[in-house]
């Protein structure tokens, strides 16, 4: 359209191309080849695509390549340059296969990086920002990403990375753009979410950095759209005489925003994915695809134990025995008292013969492990975190809002062995934990421990700042899937006595 500037973006595609579930081959409306369609609709000579980063890692596409051939063009890379991007931006889930997997990443796409608060080797990473001259208007673009990678993320995977604060270098850029290029429109690509309710400013999450939008909507003069990413959340709107969208995660969806440019205004929406597949998108990855499957299903142990995950708020209320397996693999790695994990979001557990499918279904990150040093009393700290987890409501336990919206948490509740507790949930957050022992004794304050966790934990990933605190005292750099494929392959049965040590009562 002649008067009609339209950008089209996407966001935390994390590896999806093929439009079904890995877990069972369901059909789903997801993928970059569905997205393929979608943008071929929208798109015209006046249109800008781009993508908000979180592309290298998610899917068991990705996590086969990355296993099998980490030096190589990953698939989603092939897909998005069959897109046909015009700039990408990065996310904090594009550095977990370490360095060289994204700057190959980077060197084979076929559009420029535009993360402007990443420094490599003392250097920026990217270019600060873009412009385009499209239907007679000046287009500046640039982007950023959550400087909080470098709480989460292994040492190793940033070794020659800085980040900088993603608000103030928004900040800064704006205000450069303006004075040297006087542009008509600037276009900023955030992978952070927001912080705060766009229509009250009242706090959706604690406030410590991590989500940065509703600051850079509000606070930054100057800027003439947000497209944000991170939190997965699907929503669009305006607010401070900006407009904002995201558009969700796993290629679901589009931002679409529209400029129509013989009025000024700037009109953005969500659309939905529910195209027809792109065949030459799944013909460019059909072998790399073919032998993902293949992988995923082979045999690596059996079990007669009940391990499969139906229900997932089930499987946190009463403990499933999934976990008790996985923090036993933790303990037996670490030697640590204590092992504690999550269940992710959707872990699918495991079935009766157990394939790599199972295993990177259920873990779906592969985060190495951290063993910490703790007291009684940070111990019992850090359960009461955990236990903000659940809420009553009709005098049932359910999980508590806050860790459903603005995005789903399940990965925030942790589940311990080593230990017996109970949290009674209609007590006040901080006074939850009404039992703690260890072998029938009751823990005391003064009581030293050392507790196996994730990196992700051991960062304070989750607000758990007192486990990022204690002193660490050992590291296992295996992953723990790697982790757990050996102790398969070495004992090829689960079978142990179940362990009900948690107690969540109302």
């Amino acid at each position: 359209m002649k008067n009609r500037i339209r950008i089209l973006a996407t966001t935390d595609m994390h590896g999806y191309i093929y439009p079904y579930r890995y877990a069972d081959g369901l059909s789903m409306n997801h993928g970059t080849a569905r997205l393929k369609t979608a943008i071929d609709a929208f798109r015209d000579e006046n249109t800008l695509l781009v993508d908000n980063g979180d592309v290298l890692q998610g899917s068991s596409l990705q996590f086969y390549h990355y296993t099998n051939d980490p030096e190589g063009i990953s698939p989603i890379t092939v897909s998005m340059n069959a897109m046909g991007y015009d700039y990408v931006n990065i996310g904090n889930h594009d550095f977990d296969f370490g360095e060289n997997a994204l700057i190959t990443h980077l060197d084979s796409l076929s559009c420029p990086c535009i993360t402007a608060n990443v420094i490599y080797r003392g250097e920026p990473f990217c270019a600060s920002y873009a412009i385009r001259e499209i239907a007679g208007k000046k287009i500046a673009l640039f982007g950023l990403v959550t400087h909080y990678v470098k709480k989460w993320q292994k040492k190793k995977n940033i070794r020659h990375f800085q980040f900088r604060d993603a608000f103030m270098v928004a900040s800064k850029t704006v205000d450069m753009i303006r004075r040297l290029e006087k542009p008509d429109y600037i276009i900023c690509l955030y992978h952070g979410g927001f912080e705060r309710d766009i229509q009250t400013g009242r706090p959706v999450e604690e406030l410590t950095g991590e989500n940065q939008g509703y600051m850079i909507l509000k606070e930054i003069p100057g800027l003439d759209i947000l497209i944000t990413g991170h939190t997965h959340v699907e929503q669009c709107g305006k607010a401070f005489n900006k407009v904002y969208a995201q558009p969700g995660k796993n290629g679901q969806a589009i931002a679409c925003v529209d400029i129509y440019t013989d009025t000024g205004v700037i009109e953005p929406r969500i659309l939905k994915i529910d195209t027809e597949p792109d065949e030459t998108i799944m013909e460019l990855t059909e072998t790399a695809e073919k032998e993902c499957q293949e992988w995923l299903d082979t045999p690596l142990a059996h079990t007669n134990m009940n391990l499969k995950i139906e229900d997932q708020v089930e499987a946190r209320l009463h403990k499933s025995q999934v976990v008790t397996f996985l923090n036993h693999i933790m303990l037996e790695a670490s030697g640590a008292d204590i092992a504690s994990t999550p269940l992710f979001t959707d872990a699918a557990g495991f079935r009766k013969d157990i394939t790599m499918r199972d295993l990177v279904n259920t873990y779906v990150f592969d985060n190495s492990l951290v063993v910490k040093k703790i007291n009684g009393h940070k111990l019992r700290k850090y359960l009461e975190r955990t236990a903000e987890y659940w809420s009553i409501d009709q005098n049932r336990i359910i999980v508590s809002p806050k860790f459903i919206v603005p995005k789903a948490k399940p990965y925030y509740y942790d589940m311990a062995d080593g230990i017996e507790y109970t949290i009674t949930v209609s007590n006040d957050i901080g006074h939850r934990i009404t039992s703690l022992t260890m072998n029938g004794e009751p823990v005391t304050d003064d009581m030293e421990f050392t507790i196996c966790i994730s990196n992700y934990r051991a960062s304070g990933g989750g607000d758990y700042f007192t486990l990022r605190d204690a002193p660490t005292v050992a590291e296992v750099q295996t992953g723990m899937v790697e982790l757990i494929a050996l102790w398969l392959l070495d004992h090829k049965t689960i079978e142990f006595e179940p362990v009900n040590n948690i107690t969540v009562q109302k």
